[in-house]
């Protein structure tokens, strides 16, 4: 019988691992940790860019709150575009050419950097912004893909959780990398874009070792061809969406679902629009401070300063949410039940948007804002899973695409309509902001209370 290699024994502290499983999981994780490695340098770029894009008559908060809701609309065509890449390519070839792809935007986007080549660029830290989404979907969302496709059921169970360390481990090292160079001088914020290129030809090469390993292997041969599973599912998958989507107002229990999603999200934007939004204003009064006035080096300085802080506010996030998806999540379904780790966030949110109302200062809303995404990143993450378990496999398909997309753009769209009547309407300050954040959350616990109460039906019912 085949012994486990040395690696195999020590990735053995982490899952259960079968004789000649190690090399393909090692080469897993090291390829995840350098696609997050490289999406977290590009994703504090974001905030410093789209801090410095003004837009005549709008604040900073409104730009941001309504690039995302912009970025979210046109994310629901990418997804279609690329599904239809997919049904045409392999997988190695459809991963090589997508990544290769953002890597040439990055160079390009590096070269459009304000003040570097040109002068600020109108809109172009809006479009960077937008990008950046779709970078979420070619480069990230397509690794997860193709990591399904190479495990089976079996083997997936017992491998995707060591994988998923290399994902938050990769954002957390990323994140903390962009606030020592940026912070440090060590290397300028123009030139992060051009850095992380270079895990990406890493992973590219990693992508097609692993190809080429379970070819040999044979578990490719066995799989369905990208083409023929596509073929087959994605006429009933774009029908699921809208049909589910009108499932949910006949089903009590899609129906709490939704509210629930689009409460998660419409309070988790409008605290990233308000942190957003209290990071430049405690940069507008560093500046004055500092005798730093308008014009170009005001642009710098917000610039790299929002890049910095988000690093090292990424950082504090992916390192929380890996302590507690590794240490907590599972502890607290096991004796908490669904009803503990679904209600933990609004919980967690409750406590964090009250003392912010009382003290929305850049430390507290950071702290607080730290806490929040880590326990949506982990826990929450978790009861997303837990919650289809019981239903059928009819209102799985049916009614789950339409929540992960209608519904949780719904909640992004509110949260852009928040900040436009609630900026260009009634002037709100900050504390407003947040006061009425409150208020969200307890319309979420109040449906997640009676979403629990569902879920246990449902469990007992096997309905």
């Amino acid at each position: 019988m085949t012994q486990l290699s040395t690696t195999e024994r020590i990735l053995c502290l982490f899952t259960e691992v079968k004789p000649g499983e190690g090399t393909t999981a090692v080469m897993m994780f090291a390829n995840v940790f350098l696609i997050l490695l490289a999406y977290y340098f590009i994703k504090p770029l974001r905030e410093g860019w789209i801090a410095i894009s003004d837009v005549e008559g709008l604040s900073k908060m409104e730009v941001k709150a309504y690039s995302s809701f912009a970025q979210s609309i046109i994310l629901l065509f990418i997804v279609g575009w690329y599904a239809r890449l997919a049904d045409r390519w392999d997988r190695a070839t459809l991963f090589t050419r997508a990544t290769l792809f953002c890597i040439s935007n990055m160079v390009i986007f590096w070269f459009l950097q304000p003040n570097l080549f040109f002068d600020k660029l109108p809109l172009s830290g809006i479009v960077y912004y937008l990008w950046v989404g779709m970078f979420g979907v070619f480069v990230v969302a397509q690794f997860w893909t193709f990591c399904a496709d190479i495990y089976t059921d079996e083997r997936g169970r017992r491998m995707l959780p060591f994988i998923a360390i290399g994902a938050t481990s990769g954002a957390a090292f990323g994140s903390w990398m962009v606030e020592q160079l940026v912070d440090s001088g060590m290397a300028p914020t123009e030139a992060l874009l051009l850095l992380a290129t270079a895990p990406l030809i890493v992973s590219i090469m990693l992508v097609r070792r692993i190809e080429r390993r379970e070819d040999h292997r044979g578990t490719a041969a066995d799989a369905t061809a990208p083409g023929e599973e596509c073929g087959t599912e994605t006429e009933p998958e774009k029908a699921s969406i809208w049909n589910g989507a009108r499932l949910v107002l006949v089903s009590r229990f899609l129906l709490l679902a939704a509210l629930v999603t689009v409460f998660t999200n419409w309070v988790n934007t409008n605290g990233e629009n308000l942190l957003f939004r209290v990071i430049q204003e405690a940069l507008t009064v560093q500046a004055q401070e500092q005798g730093i006035a308008d014009g170009p080096n005001m642009l710098e300085f917000t610039r790299d300063g929002t890049t910095a802080f988000y690093g090292n506010f990424f950082f504090w996030v992916n390192i929380t949410a890996l302590l507690l998806q590794a240490f907590v999540a599972s502890r607290l379904l096991k004796y908490g039940g669904f009803a503990a780790i679904l209600l933990i966030l609004p919980v967690i949110a409750l406590m964090s948007y009250s003392i912010m109302a009382l003290l929305p200062v850049l430390a507290v809303v950071k702290i607080m804002k730290i806490a929040e995404n880590a326990t949506d990143y982990s826990l929450n993450n978790t009861s997303r899973h837990v919650l289809w378990l019981p239903v059928s496999s009819a209102m799985k398909f049916r009614g789950k695409p339409a929540i992960d997309t209608l519904y949780v753009r719904l909640g992004d769209g509110l949260a852009a309509i928040t900040v436009l009547v609630g900026v260009q309407l009634l002037t709100l300050t900050t504390k407003a902001f947040f006061v009425f954040n409150v208020f969200l959350v307890l319309c979420w616990l109040v449906a997640g209370v009676l979403l629990v109460s569902e879920h246990r039906r449902a469990s007992a019912t096997g309905t």
